[in-house]
């Protein structure tokens, strides 16, 4: 088959109406497309075939985890010149239904010339680090285990390999530039400061992935903390963790559902890149019981990613290759939704900080990591696996960069009937030792 580089760039260019933005390299090793840009190698005609039979952005994530997808260059570059035909479905862009290819002759002859360079052939099965299919209602706690365990039970040599010795896999707090480790220092010790944490007191992190926070906080706040994950490998890590600090007496890691706590009250909760878990039919549910787990004045700090608002949110989908392969029924929402919520459980939601920016900074060091080592990487999971780590990343990455979706940090009090929040006047300080003094 002669060429088939410049057939698939001429099928992309009539298919989307515009000129393709990167250079195509197909099994033939033929070549056509912009000189300079980045190279989107096509290894094998199967990825075709997982278009022909899955139209759209989970037939490219599979041919990109099987490895028949790949980009020479800069990656970043590749995936924002990508991003409006595949992940952003801005409304101008070309929509095509069943009955748009039966009635224009110009798509009939365009699909059809894309199935023969497609070849012969079943539809490939996914490759085996796509989630399994669910079944029931989300959120339930057996749907939910699942769904955490595809994703953070992979091995926590990869994860150190990625997120560094910190083990922290949420955003960081970036300051006068340094390294990713002084900036998840920073992110623990400033959620700490918020929470006005005092030696004595007790505190519940729910979603407390590796034990960072729970363990800095005992460390050097002198709290008592119960920290809870569905990640039974988590769990393994924390507990050692926190035994090798010597705060086994200050420190509980429990595999357990936030649903399933019932020895409050805390003084202090915080939720930290967990919520976009629980998703928007239980959400008021989630905000309702950390309320309640709560003592009258204590804070709440939920760190969670949030999206753009829709003009219509019945039309929220949640994004295809996130789901099937990185966080199995995640959701996000807009960041006033998740406001509304939190007051209407009854919180005084008094600060909000956005550091959208910051996780930019973050997904990109992880990206760093994991290239570094990726031969490791591979070793320590699977090359579909690995794949999957550096792509979601780049592409959340510049997403953040993008202000297409972002992370935020909301403090909420249970304030008392007396209306005494306990912030200080000018909280914005979070000084170690804040107070409630006028």
């Amino acid at each position: 088959m002669a060429d088939a580089a410049s057939r698939l760039v001429a099928l992309a260019e009539e298919l989307l109406g515009n000129q393709l933005p990167v250079r195509v390299r197909a099994w033939d090793r033929s070549e056509a497309g912009p000189p300079g840009a980045p190279v989107v190698v096509i290894r094998h005609r199967r990825a075709l075939r997982r278009l022909v039979f899955k139209p759209g952005e989970l037939g490219l994530a599979r041919a990109w985890v099987a490895g028949e997808i790949d980009v020479e260059g800069d990656l970043y570059e590749a995936l924002d010149l990508l991003a409006g035909m595949i992940w952003e479905k801005e409304e101008s862009a070309p929509s095509f239904g069943p009955l748009d290819f039966l009635r224009d002759p110009g798509l009939r002859s365009a699909a059809a010339e894309f199935a023969k360079l497609a070849g012969p052939g079943l539809p490939p099965p996914p490759p085996r680090e796509e989630a399994r299919r669910r079944t029931g209602l989300r959120h339930t706690l057996s749907r939910d285990r699942k769904a955490i365990s595809h994703h953070y039970d992979v091995g926590n040599e990869f994860y150190e390999l990625v997120l560094g010795p910190s083990m922290v896999y949420s955003c960081a707090y970036w300051q006068d530039g340094g390294t990713l480790e002084k900036a998840q220092h920073d992110k623990l010790d400033l959620i700490c400061r918020k929470l006005a944490l005092r030696p004595g007191q007790r505190l519940l992190d729910v979603g407390c992935g590796w034990g960072g926070l729970v363990v800095h906080a005992a460390r050097e706040y002198g709290v008592t903390a119960v920290a809870v994950t569905l990640s039974e490998e988590q769990a393994v890590y924390a507990r050692k963790k926190v035994a090798e600090e010597g705060l086994a007496e200050q420190v509980e890691i429990r595999v357990q559902d936030y649903r399933e706590v019932k020895d409050g009250p805390f003084d202090a909760i915080a939720s930290v890149g967990m919520a976009e878990h629980v998703g928007a039919a239980r959400y008021r549910e989630y905000a309702a019981d950390l309320h309640a787990l709560l003592v009258p004045g204590g804070r709440l700090l939920n760190h969670q990613i949030a999206r753009r608002p829709l003009e219509d949110e019945s039309a929220y989908e949640v994004d295809e290759f996130i789901d099937a392969y990185v966080f199995p029924d995640g959701e996000l929402a807009p960041v006033g939704r998740t406001v509304g919520l939190l007051e209407d459980a009854g919180f005084e939601v008094r600060d909000l900080e956005s550091i959208r920016e910051h996780y930019a900074l973050t997904l990109r060091a992880w990206v760093r990591n994991l290239e570094a080592d990726f031969a490791r990487g591979v070793r320590l999971t699977s090359p579909g696996r690995a794949r999957v780590w550096r792509l979601y990343m780049a592409a959340s990455a510049l997403s953040f960069e993008r202000n297409r979706i972002g992370v935020n940090q909301l403090l909420a009090v249970r304030t008392p009937e007396s209306g005494a929040s306990g912030l200080p006047l000018r909280s914005r300080e979070w000084r170690a030792d804040a107070s409630a003094t006028p």
